[in-house]
């Protein structure tokens, strides 16, 4: 697995030297599965270390058991879909930070999803938030942050923090991730992707409205009309015509939009007495 590993890195690097700050939107992914689920784990290791310094991450033990039961089973409808492309390749697991000033949610490479308290609390249909889960769960599967990063960083600096060995720049990757920097700013095209894969992926449960994440992006742009647009939407941009595409791709799908129970999200917002 070591020589493995050391021939695929001298000969993506060799094949970055043509192509590292050409790779477009539409441009060739070098990074493998196996590179995203290495670069995710060494993301989520300084993620979950930062946050859990700042005593805010909530882990999985007895005092947040509840809690998380009803967030995995929210998160597993969605990825239980049938929908979900690397479904078995990516960890997909889930993390709530306790921070009630943040509406925000954030998935790394691989698979690692991280929630806001705030979020949660802003909400009140389990339709909603289970369309920003599958929104964050197709920016993973579609390796958008990947993308973006292999644009911005290269891949020989991609690749050295995936084996970590450069810790420096992990850390300023997971910073943009979580939002505590300047952000990850994906491309409309990339957020658009995402709201439509969220449609698909919401629609494969035979549950959720496939058009949560619309009822979602009503409520922010009340508020953003209002002048206090939330902190969400300065990672994730917000054309006018955001929600009129999700309904549209819901048409397109002929999915149901009706709304499903909301026990499992009154259950985790009871959970964390939100």
């Amino acid at each position: 697995m070591k020589l493995k590993r050391t021939l695929l890195t001298l000969s993506l690097a060799a094949v970055s030297a043509f192509t590292l700050y050409s790779c477009g939107d539409d441009g060739v992914l070098l990074f493998t599965i196996e590179d995203d689920v290495a670069l995710g784990a060494q993301v989520a290791h300084e993620v979950d270390s930062t946050y859990k310094a700042q005593g805010k991450l909530l882990e999985r033990n007895a005092t947040n058991q509840q809690a998380y039961i009803a967030m995995d089973r929210i998160v597993n409808r969605v990825l239980n879909s049938g929908q979900v492309q690397y479904r078995d390749e990516f960890t997909w697991d889930v993390k709530i930070i306790k921070d009630d000033a943040q509406l925000n949610a954030f998935a790394t490479p691989g698979g690692h999803i991280y929630v806001f308290t705030g979020l949660i609390k802003y909400l009140s249909d389990e339709d909603h938030f289970a369309g920003v889960i599958a929104h964050e769960i197709a920016h993973a599967d579609h390796r958008h942050s990947v993308k973006q990063l292999q644009r911005s960083y290269g891949i020989n600096l991609l690749l050295s923090i995936a084996l970590g060995n450069n810790p420096s720049a992990l850390k300023q990757i997971a910073g943009q991730l979580s939002g505590t920097l300047a952000g990850l700013k994906f491309s409309r095209d990339a957020e658009t992707e995402a709201d439509n894969y969220s449609v698909e992926y919401l629609g494969g449960t035979n549950y959720y409205a496939c058009d949560g994440a619309a009822g979602f992006f009503i409520k922010m742009n009340e508020e953003a009309a209002q002048g206090t647009p939330p902190e969400f939407l300065s990672t994730h941009p917000n054309p006018e015509n955001r929600v009129q595409n999700i309904e549209q791709k819901a048409k397109e799908e002929g999915c149901s939009v009706a709304s499903g129970p909301d026990n499992d999200f009154n259950a985790l917002k009871s959970a964390l007495k939100l």
